[in-house]
């Protein structure tokens, strides 16, 4: 059987992955297969869209074929995959059977949408194609309801604002940003989308949703009633599992893979946001090109391990940029905190007053870089 790698996916893993297999291996075969265009665009100028006036087509950067022809890789786009079958080492797609000697997952993930009434009136915005889909409703909506105070809420609730929409952000809970960094380091976020006419409810969440001819009447956990032309959810992403389960393989919150991003499955890995590294998912950019490096020295015989360093973060709020880096939501730092009209800088430290994690903002995020290499230190 031909050596044949096969890559299910085409998002930003697993073009990582084919650009980084073709620096070492010219040759070898390559199939990229995607359920979708498989065009190519930046998932993070999802963030900016609105206030730029883009539509969807206007994010794609190169098309699939393209992409194929520079890579010499074959190309199936639009593209179903309903099975793997491990014993045989193929996978299913509708009538197809395709051998594969090495098999990559690059899935990725999909927006969580809670489970409530009224469910099926919410969108998503966690690829172009879903922009596509919604856009027409996104652009003409004048009020819009984001669900979800995390990285991608916030970054929308103030592009959208920027557009000239009426802006209402919801989370259930107590801060903006609360999974990446303590309520007071975020508090000047949320103080600035405030004073910029942006609605923040907290400690709070939808019960349901009613559709009009005219409008949607979101009901909240509190009794309170919010009037919306559209409503976003933005509350995570939870990652594809279809695939591996089919296969049989280990999973837990994504796809089980170790430091050499292998599943348990010798010949199937994991990458991008469907993986589940050590116990961690880490939807980033800089983990997946990270991850992609390591995988194609392993996918080509060699038995690398990824090595996280501390990451840089950066929260795309243009008005109020912040970045962060380390372990900002350890309980036992001690914060050293400098507040002024250039912004916050802010350090935690450990009780050996070793440097453990920060986060600055607006001109303070020029120190960021330096800041990063004493936390490598």
């Amino acid at each position: 059987m031909t050596e044949q790698i096969i890559i299910i996916g085409s998002g930003f893993a697993a073009r990582q992955l084919v650009t980084n297999l073709r620096r070492q291996d010219k040759q070898i075969p390559i199939m990229l297969i995607a359920a979708d265009s498989g065009d190519q665009y930046n998932k993070p100028d999802l963030s900016h869209v609105f206030s730029l006036k883009q539509s969807a087509d206007d994010l794609t950067q190169m098309s699939a074929e393209q992409f194929a022809q520079e890579n010499n890789l074959k190309l199936q786009i639009n593209t179903q995959v309903t099975a793997i079958d491990s014993q045989m080492k193929h996978i299913i797609c509708g009538d197809q059977k395709l051998s594969y000697h090495k098999l990559v997952l690059a899935t990725g993930a999909q927006a969580i949408v809670p489970s409530i009434p009224g469910r099926e009136s919410m969108v998503t915005f966690n690829s172009q194609g879903e922009y596509r889909k919604h856009q027409s409703l996104l652009q003409t909506a004048s009020r819009i309801l984001v669900l979800g105070g995390g990285l991608v809420g916030t970054e929308l609730a103030m592009d959208l604002h920027r557009a000239g929409k009426q802006v209402t952000v919801i989370d259930r809970a107590h801060s903006l940003l609360a999974s990446l960094m303590p309520a007071e380091l975020s508090c000047r976020l949320q103080h600035k989308l405030s004073q910029m006419g942006i609605r923040i409810l907290l400690n709070n969440e939808l019960v349901s949703i009613d559709k009009t001819d005219t409008e949607l009447a979101v009901n909240l956990l509190d009794g309170h009633i919010v009037k919306a032309d559209a409503v976003i959810a933005a509350i995570g992403i939870q990652p594809d599992l279809t695939l591996a389960t089919t296969a049989g393989l280990k999973t837990g919150r994504g796809v089980c893979v170790n430091r050499q991003l292998q599943t348990s499955d010798e010949h199937i890995y994991a990458l991008g946001d469907c993986a589940e590294i050590e116990g961690k998912i880490m939807p980033f950019l800089q983990p997946i090109q990270m991850s992609s490096l390591t995988l194609a020295k392993n996918l080509l015989g060699a038995t690398e391990s990824v090595i996280f360093p501390p990451m840089l973060l950066k929260v795309k709020t243009p008005d109020l940029p912040l970045f962060l880096a380390g372990d900002t939501q350890r309980d036992d730092l001690n914060w050293e905190l400098s507040l002024s009209t250039e912004g916050i800088a802010a350090r935690g430290f450990d009780a050996m007053k070793q440097l453990r994690a920060f986060v600055v903002s607006e001109q303070h995020t020029s120190k960021a870089f330096m800041m990063l290499r004493e936390l490598n230190n």
